[in-house]
Parts: C-alpha cells; structure tokens; sequence
C-alpha cells in the first residue's frame, strides 16, 4: 500500500474523530437514500450488479444504496475503526471490505460494475489524484461515479485547523480529460438541504466500450 500524509491522517486519531462525528440516524440515511436514488437513474437499464466505494467510512452512502439496489457491495476504508463499525453493523461482509487506500485498489481489471468516490476525491493530495483515478478506471466494468466539492480551479482550503486535507477542483472534469474511453451519462448538483451533506457537484460516466 502507498502511504501520504493524508491516508495517514485518515488512519490515525484524525480519523477516528471522523467516524464519532457521522451518526446514522432515521432522517440521515432517508434523505442519502434520497440522492442515490437520483445517482442511480443513469444506470437503468445496465444496473450495476457489483458496486465499489473509495473510502466508505461508516457506509452511509452503502447503507442507502442497499435499500435501491441487489448488487454486491465492496469498499475500501484506511480507518480501523470506521472498518470495525461496518462489520458491526453489517453493512459489509468482512470479505468484502478492505484496509487500503484509492491509489492501490485490492481488486482485478474490470471487476466491479461501478466504481465512485463521495466526499473522498477532495481528501486526496493533488499529486496523488491521478493514481487514485487510474485505479477506480481500471477496476470499473463499465460505471465511474465521482461527488464531490467542485471548484472551476484547483485549490486548496483549510479543514479543522490542516492545510493539506481538502482540495476543490473539477473532479468530473478531471476524469473525462484523463480517460477518453469515458462518456457523460448524467450529472449533476447535491443540494446540502435536501441530501444532509455538503453542497457538491457530481458525474456519472460510462466506458464507451460498453
């Protein structure tokens, strides 16, 4: 696995302090299932039977999709204790659930239906991010989901006192100049009022291949 200064933050007491923040309350999955069921609609008619969440945390987003869709549920998660509460809660099978990071994904080519990212790509350091796209394209079959904070430029923004934990940019952007096996199947914006996350813009993309 590759370590950074950030996966190093989510791993240790930073982390944690994450994890006893996020709460999964009635209300709070009601409305996250809300949005996926908006995310999900560009997939009808090649409905993904194997989803892959990049850094997952306590699986809200999981949580919610579970309630929309039969397909199996995989994801990564660096912090042991967002990791012990998934088991806990059964929102994952252990063997289905990885200690790792998005520039190193424990998965073969083209072995997960979608692959997305929510409130995670913004964690990750600049020099980094291109790892961490290769490795959700090359495990994607056919669906990429990226929500996150959009920004027309990159830059970086202070969170909870650090300087190097949060960067905007125009991540859907940022995957479709990199890739062009990518097209556009849907997009668009996260309103924090009726999601009860931040405001954040997303994209859904599908490989042409397919």
């Amino acid at each position: 696995m590759t370590d950074t200064t950030q996966l190093d933050a989510w791993r240790g007491e930073f982390g944690d302090r994450y994890v006893d923040r996020n709460e999964t309350l009635t209300d709070v999955l009601r409305m996250r299932t809300r949005m996926w069921a908006e995310l999900l609609k560009g997939t009808y008619g090649a409905e993904p039977e194997s989803i892959l969440e990049v850094g997952c945390n306590i699986g809200l987003n999981l949580r919610s999709i579970d309630r929309l869709s039969g397909a199996s549920l995989h994801a990564v998660e660096p912090n042991a204790k967002a990791r012990e509460r998934l088991i806990r809660d059964k929102v994952l099978p252990a063997g289905n659930l990885h200690d790792a990071g998005g520039q190193n994904l424990p998965f073969d080519d083209a072995s997960m239906d979608m692959v997305y990212s929510c409130g995670v790509l913004i964690h990750v350091h600049p020099d980094d991010l291109g790892a961490v796209a290769d490795e959700m394209h090359r495990v994607s079959n056919r669906w990429l989901l990226v929500a996150e904070y959009f920004s027309a430029k990159p830059e970086s923004i202070p969170y909870r006192g650090r300087d190097d934990l949060l960067f905007k940019r125009d991540f859907g952007g940022f995957f479709l100049d990199r890739f062009d096996d990518l097209e556009i199947a849907a997009d668009g914006f996260l309103w924090q009022r009726t999601t009860g996350i931040d405001d954040i813009t997303w994209a859904l993309f599908r490989k042409k291949s397919c």
